[in-house]
């Protein structure tokens, strides 16, 4: 009898001690969006677990009741207690921090101007497009702008694509900043401490004989090679359905083994790739062993969805595992940006990358394909990653981005860098700044902030405002005695919190138009080009033969991205006129 009391007692024992329960719920932020890739921890077994695509979670554990540590980067970690057979909603609450960087930031902002004053300026003219043009402001009433400074050239080679293929361009597709920056002007002198140089001009305004043009050039100091840090790169490579095309997945393998050429036994290199699956291509590998990268990058081939997502995460995990402090640490997404799995809104994908912001690991975005190319994506991801965004639609383009301008494209000077700018009313009456136009959604809901950008060691910004002098015209309405303008640049150096300002006075510095360097002549060209394809109001006044004229005037000869610049134009002339003449008949 005893024996078989003692059976039924150790009976029951072993089966309390090996029932199982069932842990399940959801992880939502605040707003009740659901989040993907939060850990989990389970207290009674200390193993670690993931939520699901859409939030959920279920959790095997030998306890009726257990605790959880949640955690997810960008949010406030969170314990607690979970019963079986309760379906739990736990709610996590965004870092302070993070919600701020969230927020819809201007690529330009004038001071004072009231909200009521920019919904005039939304709703006249262009309401459906998604870049409203800047407008001519009173300096008197809003004499200080801003806008920020940065590196990406996308929209200049994605605009060739266009034009290449006899088509028109889509106006929002032209971002006049990013044509302008395309090219390489004559560098600024730069003080022995400084990382900026500054330069300016004032000259006539060819479209407009009542109105001048101010040049503002603004270049970062290059760095000697045994200066450049270490870099820990990551290559993000989209290898699903859509990138089964030549100019998508192989001209990026053909990208990535340029690049490979240029690394040094210092650098680490690792290959995430996304498409039929999710993973590591090739672990953290020096950048002496070349033959073992190229071969990895030659064997990559596609198929597949496209969760950019769980992409993008697995990447930047990689990246924080081997972070190398005080190096360059940099993801480098190559995509047609075509998410189709997972979180793939631009909302969601601005919320999932702002929360890697502050990591100190950088993103640098290559765009390729057409058809389905999400230009808009990619420029949020890079805005939002601290990080730099190129469209390639060549092996020439990989060349000049991956190559001949390495150190800009993949290294850093200067973060969170936005100049300020503040005219003498008593000088200038109005002033247009051409280009870094705001997104329709960011001009009606900013919270008056304008996002700074990441900037490269020899870059070179020329920045054009057109102005109407208070005085008249011509030299006598700019003396030389009295600056025609302020001028700060804001910024971070790599790795610090420690914001600085250098600052610059804008002379009256008036030279007539046929004097200015060839290369301030060029921009002008090629800021009226972007005009006319913007369809803009301020290009009523000139036609493609004058930017033509004009450019063929101011270029270099024998300088190859110039000259097929005005193939370019002479390409556009005959789209555009054929357009026209349909219009017509």
């Amino acid at each position: 009898m005893r024996i078989a009391i003692a059976i039924l007692l150790f009976t029951l024992l072993f089966a309390t001690a090996s029932a199982q329960y069932y842990l399940r719920g959801e992880i939502r932020d605040e707003k009740g969006n659901t989040l993907s890739n939060a850990r989990l921890k389970l207290q009674s077994s200390n193993l670690t677990y993931y939520s699901g695509n859409k939030g959920a979670f279920g959790i095997v554990s030998n306890k009726e009741c257990d605790t959880l540590f949640i955690s997810l980067d960008g949010y406030q970690e969170l314990a607690l207690k979970v019963e079986a057979g309760r379906y739990h909603t736990i709610s996590l609450k965004m870092l302070y921090s993070v919600a701020n960087l969230q927020r819809n930031k201007l690529v330009s902002l004038t001071r004072d101007l009231q909200p009521e004053d920019r919904k005039k300026q939304l709703f006249s003219g262009e309401t459906y497009s998604a870049l409203v043009e800047n407008e001519f402001v009173m300096a008197r009433k809003y004499p200080e702008t801003g806008f920020a400074i940065h590196a990406d050239r996308a929209a200049y080679s994605n605009i060739r694509r266009f034009l290449n293929m006899n088509t028109t361009v889509p106006p929002d597709a032209v971002r006049t900043e990013e044509l302008l920056n395309y090219f390489n002007y004559d560098s600024s002198p730069l003080a022995r401490d400084s990382i900026f140089g500054f330069r300016s001009y004032i000259s006539d305004c060819p479209w407009n004989p009542q109105h001048q043009l101010l040049y503002l050039n603004i270049a970062s100091r290059k760095i000697d090679s045994a200066e450049i840090p270490p870099s820990n790169l990551v290559f993000l490579v989209d290898v699903s359905g859509s990138m089964d095309m030549p100019n998508r997945l192989p001209l990026l393998k053909s990208s990535f083994k340029l690049l490979v050429d240029n690394l040094r036994n210092t650098d680490t290199v690792s290959i995430v790739v996304y498409g039929s699956t999710v993973g590591v291509w090739l672990t953290p590998t020096s950048g002496a062993d070349k033959v073992k990268i190229r071969k990895s990058i030659e064997e990559l081939y596609p198929g597949g969805s496209t969760p950019g997502e769980s992409g993008i995460i697995t990447a930047y995990r990689l990246a924080r595992s081997q972070f190398i402090k005080g190096g360059n640490n940099r993801v480098i997404l190559a995509t047609d940006g075509d998410f189709n799995v997972g979180q793939s809104s631009e909302a969601e994908l601005e919320k999932l990358i702002t929360q890697h912001q502050e990591s100190g690991i950088y993103l640098t975005c290559l765009g390729v394909g057409m058809g389905n190319y999400k230009d808009s994506k990619l420029e949020v991801l890079a805005k939002k990653g601290n990080g730099n965004f190129a469209y390639l639609d060549n092996e020439h383009e990989a060349e000049k981005v991956l190559v001949r301008e390495l150190t800009q494209t993949l290294f850093t000077v200067a973060d969170d860098a936005y100049l300020n700018i503040r005219f003498n009313s008593s000088v200038v009456r109005q002033y247009r700044l051409l280009g870094f136009d705001n997104k329709a959604k960011a001009l009606a809901d900013s919270l008056n902030e304008v996002e700074g950008g990441e900037v490269g060691p020899g870059h070179s910004l020329l920045v054009l405002f057109e102005i109407e002098g208070a005085r008249g015209n011509g030299a006598e309405a700019y003396p030389t005695d009295e600056p025609v303008a302020s001028l700060s640049i804001n910024f971070r150096k790599p790795g610090e919190s420690l914001r600085r300002i250098t600052e610059y006075s804008v002379v009256s510095d008036y030279t007539e138009f046929n004097d200015l360097p060839r290369c301030y002549r060029f921009a002008t060209s090629v800021a009226m080009f972007a005009a006319l394809l913007k369809q803009s109001k301020f290009s009523n006044q000139y036609g493609w033969s004058d930017v033509i004229v004009l450019a063929n005037d101011a270029h270099r000869k024998g300088d190859y991205v110039q000259e097929e610049f005005i193939t370019m134009v002479q390409k556009a002339k005959k789209i555009y006129g054929k357009m026209k003449k349909r219009k017509k008949e």
